[in-house]
Protein backbone atom coordinates (compact mmCIF):
# COMPACT_ATOMS: atom_id res chain seq x y z
CA UNK A 1 0.00 0.00 0.00
CA UNK A 2 1.53 3.21 -0.79
CA UNK A 3 0.51 5.93 2.19
CA UNK A 4 1.40 10.14 1.50
CA UNK A 5 4.21 11.42 3.78
CA UNK A 6 1.73 14.05 4.76
CA UNK A 7 -1.94 14.57 5.20
CA UNK A 8 -3.83 14.47 2.11
CA UNK A 9 -5.59 18.15 2.18
CA UNK A 10 -7.84 19.97 -0.25
CA UNK A 11 -9.75 23.69 0.34
CA UNK A 12 -13.36 23.53 -0.41
CA UNK A 13 -15.94 26.28 -0.59
CA UNK A 14 -18.21 26.70 1.84
CA UNK A 15 -21.45 25.72 0.04
CA UNK A 16 -24.15 23.02 0.60
CA UNK A 17 -22.81 21.29 -2.71
CA UNK A 18 -19.09 20.63 -0.86
CA UNK A 19 -20.21 17.42 0.80
CA UNK A 20 -20.86 15.61 -2.44
CA UNK A 21 -17.24 16.66 -3.48
CA UNK A 22 -15.62 15.89 0.15
CA UNK A 23 -17.05 12.72 -0.12
CA UNK A 24 -15.63 11.80 -3.75
CA UNK A 25 -12.53 13.41 -2.48
CA UNK A 26 -12.35 10.83 0.62
CA UNK A 27 -13.16 7.60 -2.05
CA UNK A 28 -10.55 8.83 -4.33
CA UNK A 29 -7.71 9.57 -1.96
CA UNK A 30 -8.72 5.64 -0.40
CA UNK A 31 -8.67 4.36 -3.66
CA UNK A 32 -4.83 5.53 -4.62
CA UNK A 33 -3.78 5.32 -0.95
CA UNK A 34 -5.74 2.87 0.71
CA UNK A 35 -7.25 0.16 -1.95
CA UNK A 36 -7.85 -2.59 0.25
CA UNK A 37 -9.99 -0.30 2.84
CA UNK A 38 -12.94 -2.46 2.96
CA UNK A 39 -16.26 -1.09 1.28
CA UNK A 40 -18.47 -0.72 4.53
CA UNK A 41 -15.94 1.16 6.03
CA UNK A 42 -15.12 3.54 2.62
CA UNK A 43 -19.26 4.19 3.48
CA UNK A 44 -18.30 5.14 6.71
CA UNK A 45 -15.44 7.15 5.89
CA UNK A 46 -17.87 9.30 3.61
CA UNK A 47 -20.30 9.39 6.12
CA UNK A 48 -18.29 10.82 8.36
CA UNK A 49 -16.54 13.04 5.93
CA UNK A 50 -20.03 14.78 5.15
CA UNK A 51 -20.81 15.36 8.35
CA UNK A 52 -18.11 17.07 9.34
CA UNK A 53 -17.80 18.96 6.44
CA UNK A 54 -21.83 19.90 7.04
CA UNK A 55 -20.95 20.99 10.63
CA UNK A 56 -18.17 23.41 8.99
CA UNK A 57 -20.09 24.68 6.73
CA UNK A 58 -23.68 25.30 9.13
CA UNK A 59 -21.57 26.41 12.28
CA UNK A 60 -17.80 26.96 11.21
CA UNK A 61 -18.12 29.55 8.33
CA UNK A 62 -19.10 32.50 6.79
CA UNK A 63 -20.12 33.18 3.43
CA UNK A 64 -17.07 32.92 0.65
CA UNK A 65 -14.56 31.55 3.17
CA UNK A 66 -13.42 28.11 2.62
CA UNK A 67 -12.91 25.21 4.75
CA UNK A 68 -10.21 22.76 4.75
CA UNK A 69 -10.26 18.71 4.22
CA UNK A 70 -7.22 16.46 5.26
CA UNK A 71 -7.20 12.82 5.16
CA UNK A 72 -4.32 11.12 6.93
CA UNK A 73 -4.45 7.37 5.77
CA UNK A 74 -1.84 5.02 7.24
CA UNK A 75 -2.22 0.95 6.85
CA UNK A 76 -5.13 0.29 9.14
CA UNK A 77 -6.94 3.15 9.71
CA UNK A 78 -7.70 6.80 8.40
CA UNK A 79 -7.97 10.19 10.36
CA UNK A 80 -10.58 12.54 8.98
CA UNK A 81 -9.80 16.64 9.62
CA UNK A 82 -12.36 19.29 8.82
CA UNK A 83 -10.70 22.74 9.29
CA UNK A 84 -12.89 25.77 9.67
CA UNK A 85 -12.00 29.06 10.76
CA UNK A 86 -14.61 29.49 13.89
CA UNK A 87 -13.19 28.17 17.34
CA UNK A 88 -16.57 27.53 18.31
CA UNK A 89 -16.16 23.51 19.22
CA UNK A 90 -19.18 21.32 18.21
CA UNK A 91 -21.69 19.53 20.60
CA UNK A 92 -23.49 16.34 20.27
CA UNK A 93 -26.71 16.93 21.06
CA UNK A 94 -29.06 14.15 22.53
CA UNK A 95 -31.24 11.63 20.80
CA UNK A 96 -34.44 13.14 19.92
CA UNK A 97 -37.03 11.61 17.39
CA UNK A 98 -38.53 15.42 17.14
CA UNK A 99 -35.38 16.93 15.75
CA UNK A 100 -35.06 17.22 11.93
CA UNK A 101 -31.27 18.23 12.33
CA UNK A 102 -28.69 18.02 15.09
CA UNK A 103 -27.72 14.11 14.87
CA UNK A 104 -24.74 13.97 12.69
CA UNK A 105 -22.23 13.71 15.68
CA UNK A 106 -24.00 11.28 17.19
CA UNK A 107 -23.86 9.12 13.80
CA UNK A 108 -19.59 9.95 13.89
CA UNK A 109 -19.12 8.65 17.44
CA UNK A 110 -20.63 5.50 16.23
CA UNK A 111 -18.98 4.87 13.64
CA UNK A 112 -15.52 6.47 14.53
CA UNK A 113 -13.53 4.96 16.99
CA UNK A 114 -12.32 8.27 18.22
CA UNK A 115 -13.29 12.29 17.43
CA UNK A 116 -12.51 15.32 18.70
CA UNK A 117 -11.65 18.92 18.04
CA UNK A 118 -8.50 21.16 18.59
CA UNK A 119 -7.54 24.20 18.06
CA UNK A 120 -5.64 26.18 15.61
CA UNK A 121 -4.16 29.54 14.76
CA UNK A 122 -6.93 30.64 13.16
CA UNK A 123 -10.06 28.54 13.77
CA UNK A 124 -9.78 24.83 14.67
CA UNK A 125 -9.83 21.56 13.39
CA UNK A 126 -12.77 18.51 14.15
CA UNK A 127 -11.25 15.24 13.29
CA UNK A 128 -12.62 11.74 13.70
CA UNK A 129 -10.76 8.26 13.16
CA UNK A 130 -11.67 5.19 11.53
CA UNK A 131 -9.99 2.45 11.88
CA UNK A 132 -10.79 -0.95 9.55
CA UNK A 133 -8.59 -3.55 11.08
CA UNK A 134 -9.27 -6.26 13.22
CA UNK A 135 -8.60 -4.01 16.44
CA UNK A 136 -11.80 -1.87 15.23
CA UNK A 137 -14.75 -1.24 17.58
CA UNK A 138 -17.67 -3.44 17.20
CA UNK A 139 -21.22 -2.56 17.22
CA UNK A 140 -23.60 -5.98 17.92
CA UNK A 141 -26.69 -3.76 17.73
CA UNK A 142 -27.30 -1.03 14.99
CA UNK A 143 -26.91 2.46 16.95
CA UNK A 144 -30.78 3.90 16.99
CA UNK A 145 -28.89 7.28 16.17
CA UNK A 146 -27.90 6.04 12.55
CA UNK A 147 -31.43 4.25 12.44
CA UNK A 148 -33.29 7.79 12.91
CA UNK A 149 -30.55 9.30 10.43
CA UNK A 150 -31.09 6.85 7.94
CA UNK A 151 -34.71 7.43 8.05
CA UNK A 152 -34.19 11.04 7.80
CA UNK A 153 -31.71 11.12 5.25
CA UNK A 154 -32.57 8.11 2.79
CA UNK A 155 -29.46 7.18 2.55
CA UNK A 156 -28.14 3.64 1.79
CA UNK A 157 -24.86 3.95 3.10
CA UNK A 158 -25.63 4.17 6.94
CA UNK A 159 -26.05 0.65 7.89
Amino acid sequence: MRTPLEPTITTLPATPQTAAAARDYARHTIARYAPAMPADRIHDLCLVVSELVSNAIRYGTEPGVRIGLGLVVRAAHTRVEVHDPVRRRPRPRTESSERTRGRGLLAVTALAESWGTEDRPMGKVVWAELVWAASRKTVTEPDAALNIFARDCGDEHVR
